[in-house]
């Protein structure tokens, strides 16, 4: 008990730090956990829990330096460009327009269930056409967050298929009665995506006809208009791998970053100019995926994680059994913030899953409204998954104001969809 008290305290402290501003995520993520190790008698260990912590995260922390060259590099030649212009059309200078068109993109490409891939395409793709209007990217970074979290049920995603294994169950089973749910969350966010945008059209004081559109960019001298399609190409392969597993991702964006930076920017001068454009930010995005994995490693070995798992079923009161799926539809967004994936679909999920069929509760149901919300509308508001941090990190929104604005509305498209599945009889009550 006294572990998982710890390990809860932990999060909670880490939570206060960095939405209070009170320390950076790195600075957070890193001592906060040393401290929580020494507290619970870790100390001589914790060089082997962040060890291994950091092991694990080194794959995904060189995908996201070379990814973020990589994207940096083809929107420094001009690629997105015919993107911008199409979405422009489409959508004209209406920030409501806009606001639903960004909802669409994200569903779009978010069909590969890559939070990473997704926010690595849409938002260098949509930043430039938000500062033109003059529309806040924190408008932008929460519709992107809200679109590619519901989207995050699908039934290749990872919470999906994390929660048909840890149940012992085909996929299918568990996701299709949630089939109208997930469309009831989409056309949630495309709600709340055009409500954001009717306030950042009320917002703006400037004439939405003498905004400059980004077909004015075409004089970059960076930009190279006759490489956009092989460009375009390049994203369309290195994705297309990614998805197939031909490559790790992290070989993937290595070679498609070096191939990238030598057909547009042939002078070695060049390619030395648009790297240092970029390495701040790598470098940045870099530091705060080690020290998360610095986090994750100390809380899992020293066995906190495991303990805050196990306490959730101790503590939880006899007649609450025969309601814990509701239960875990209600608290299965906020769970993303104290849970990191695996610990809760193959930790927590089993034991609460067994729980309620001791009092008479469907198992399965547990499962299905575990992935309304939990690391789906949750994980991009989620400190424990790199792809938060990539995601404000990509359009230069502080962490604490993305969580302030997208986790009541994460948790208000949880809810719709909760309210939906108890409507169609799909969790009992």
């Amino acid at each position: 008990m006294m572990l998982a008290l710890l390990g809860i305290g932990t999060i909670l402290i880490l939570l206060a730090l960095v939405i209070s501003k009170k320390a950076s995520p790195v600075v957070a993520l890193t001592l906060v956990p040393i401290a929580a190790g020494i507290a619970a008698g870790k100390g001589a260990e914790l060089p082997t829990y962040i060890g291994e912590g950091l092991q694990a995260i080194a794959p995904t922390g060189v995908m996201f330096v070379f990814a973020i060259l990589f994207f940096g590099i083809l929107l420094d030649a001009g690629t997105f460009k015919p993107i911008l212009d199409k979405l422009l059309r489409l959508a004209g200078n209406d920030p409501i327009k806009v606001a639903l068109a960004t909802a669409f993109l994200t569903m779009l490409v978010h069909l590969d269930g890559s939070g990473a891939v997704t926010f690595l395409v849409v938002i260098p793709a949509l930043v430039p056409i938000y500062d033109q209007l003059g529309m806040r990217r924190i408008t932008l970074v929460c519709i992107v967050a809200l679109a590619a979290g519901t989207m995050n049920m699908v039934p290749w995603g990872g919470p999906t298929i994390r929660a048909a294994t840890a149940l012992n169950v085909p996929v299918t089973t568990l996701f299709n009665p949630m089939i109208f749910p997930l469309l009831s969350g989409l056309v949630a966010v495309f709600a709340i995506a055009f409500f954001l945008g009717r306030a950042e059209k009320f917002r703006l004081l400037v004439p939405l006809e003498r905004v400059a559109m980004p077909s004015d960019l075409s004089e970059n001298p960076l930009h190279r208009p006759k490489l956009v399609w092989v460009n375009m190409g390049l994203i369309v392969l290195a994705i297309t791998c990614i998805i197939l597993g031909w490559a790790p991702p992290f070989v993937v964006f290595m070679v498609a970053f070096s191939v990238a930076l030598l057909l547009n920017y042939p002078q070695v001068e060049e390619q030395k100019k648009r790297i240092d454009a970029h390495a701040k930010e790598a470098m940045l995005m870099a530091s705060i995926l080690f020290a998360a994995g610095c986090f994750t490693g100390i809380l899992k070995g020293s066995g906190m994680m495991e303990a805050m798992a196990g306490g959730v079923e101790r503590i939880l009161p006899d007649f609450l059994g025969q309601q814990l799926p509701l239960l875990t539809g209600i608290l299965a967004m906020p769970a993303s913030l104290l849970f990191d994936p695996d610990s809760f679909y193959f930790g927590i999920l089993p034991l609460v899953s067994s729980t309620a069929e001791n009092f008479g509760a469907s198992g399965l149901e547990v499962g299905q409204a575990a992935i309304l919300g939990q690391m789906t509308t949750g994980f991009p508001v989620s400190p424990l998954t790199g792809s938060t941090f990539l995601l404000v990190g990509l359009a230069g929104v502080e962490l604490g104001d993305h969580q302030r604005k997208t986790i009541p509305l994460a948790f208000l498209v949880t809810s719709i969809m909760l309210l939906v599945s108890l409507l169609l009889g799909i969790i009992s009550v």
